[in-house]
């Protein structure tokens, strides 16, 4: 998963970096509103990309006196603050410049240079595009796209995705938005597609944001996880109820799981200690992002008790 990730990030970083120096230097020669917040927005994403990388390596970082389960969630607090990124600085100048070009809005020269750039963006980002959703798709399994996302526990994955997909959009709507100017000679339009601009990078980052928080602050394994561990617990005979089992991500492929048990009041506490190593054994062989088991002899619990 970790590869996955980051060979969608330096294809994005690559893309980005290439898109922006474009885009500024038409957005300089044109004076276009929309093709400057599009070259900001590449600079964001840039950033981001960078971001990314670096919570990655500081997620590796292994467990510690201080840290006794690892880094794993520093992870997803940069992919919170990349949502805080485009929501702040991306959303906020492609707005504050399409408002600023409405209130006093100046009329576009050097149209060809504005299509040329927005083509060349549209080939690159579409390549960093279908990068990211090649990969994703691959992770996604049979999932459908919005549920892999609310199910993932790697937000650098669907980051990037998003990041492309809102620049995609944002291309599109700074071609018709220049495109609608030209024809009619009306430069209201470039204006009004910055300002369209800065409201999808602010949708999409309020959302990567949401779905950053959950994991951010603890989210369980996905249910069939949960699932088979329950079914897997189960089935020893040693067992005779189970009580609750508590799952949390620690990061992208590092679950911790507690499990509370009613054992066998016949059976000695050397056959519950072998009982307890061999399910932790065999959860941790079955699930590999299971790093952490603990496993709690308890009396019987009733349902509305736990």
């Amino acid at each position: 998963m970790e590869h996955s990730s980051k060979k969608v990030i330096y294809a994005a970083f690559a893309g980005n970096c290439l898109i922006a120096l474009t885009k500024f230097i038409a957005a300089f020669i044109t004076g276009s509103s929309a093709i400057l917040s599009e070259g900001i927005h590449s600079v964001v994403d840039t950033g981001n990309q960078l971001l990314l990388l670096y919570g990655i390596a500081r997620a590796q970082r292994p467990a510690d006196e201080d840290h006794p389960f690892g880094h794993g969630k520093e992870l997803y607090f940069w992919n919170f603050m990349v949502a805080m990124l485009i929501f702040a600085v991306g959303a906020g100048v492609a707005l504050y410049e399409g408002i600023l070009h409405l209130l006093k809005p100046s009329p576009l020269e050097s149209g060809l240079i504005n299509y040329i750039v927005l083509g060349m963006a549209l080939l690159i980002e579409g390549g960093s595009w279908y990068v990211a959703v090649t990969e994703f798709a691959k992770q996604k399994g049979s999932l459908g796209y919005i549920e892999a996302v609310r199910q993932g526990k790697d937000p650098s994955m669907f980051m990037v995705l998003f990041e492309d997909t809102a620049a995609m959009l944002g291309l599109l709507v700074a071609f018709i938005g220049i495109l609608l100017g030209h024809l009619t000679g009306n430069p209201y339009f470039d204006g009004a597609a910055s300002v369209i601009i800065g409201l999808i990078l602010g949708g999409v980052a309020l959302w990567l944001a949401y779905e950053t928080k959950g994991l951010l602050i603890g989210e369980s394994a996905q249910k069939h996880v949960v699932q088979g561990i329950r079914q897997m617990a189960g089935a020893f005979k040693e067992i005779e109820h189970i009580n609750e089992i508590l799952t949390m991500h620690l990061g992208p492929d590092c679950i911790l799981v507690n499990l509370s048990a009613d054992f066998a009041d016949a059976i000695s506490a050397a056959e519950v200690e072998q009982a307890i190593r061999a399910l932790d054994q065999r959860i941790k062989t079955t699930y590999p992002e299971v790093k952490r088991v603990f496993i709690e002899a308890e009396s019987r619990r009733t349902a509305s008790a736990s």
